[in-house]
């Protein structure tokens, strides 16, 4: 069964000096500012479109993790990812660095990295964001 989640901007202004908020719609959990310059320069306590891919890609990869090792056997008792988003104005998106630590019984250093590769390549974020260089650090805690 398919699911369908949903988020808003509301965007006042010019793209250099105005400024947005990104409303979590199924969630319900909150509304976040966003402007230009969080994006291109400082956060400044405010979002970005990258930040929130940063957010929606180590979770999804996360979860791809855990259930590729899960069918591997070796079911995880902890993992630890970051995901860093490049943006260069007038490029865009650049580049996506997945960094996992992960504590797994069962499962030797290379057998993990390569189980964190097929799962990196099976994250449907990752899917989604084919078009973006995507590297990934994977190692046993």
């Amino acid at each position: 069964m398919a699911t369908t989640r949903k988020a808003s901007t509301i965007w006042t202004g010019g793209l250099a000096d105005g400024r947005g908020e990104v409303t979590l719609q199924s969630s319900g959990l909150g509304s976040y500012d966003v402007s230009w310059a969080a994006r291109s320069e400082e956060p400044d306590g405010k979002t970005s479109p990258e930040e929130l891919i940063a957010a929606a890609h180590s979770a999804c990869f996360s979860m791809a993790l855990s259930n590729a090792l899960g069918k591997a056997g070796t079911r995880p008792q902890q993992l630890q990812t970051s995901a860093e988003v490049d943006f260069q104005p007038g490029k865009g998106i650049t580049q996506i660095r997945l960094s996992v630590r992960g504590q797994v019984d069962g499962v030797d250093a290379d057998e993990f990295a390569s189980i964190a590769e097929d799962a990196k390549k099976n994250c449907p974020v990752s899917q989604a964001l084919t078009g973006v260089d995507i590297t990934l650090d994977a190692a046993l805690a």
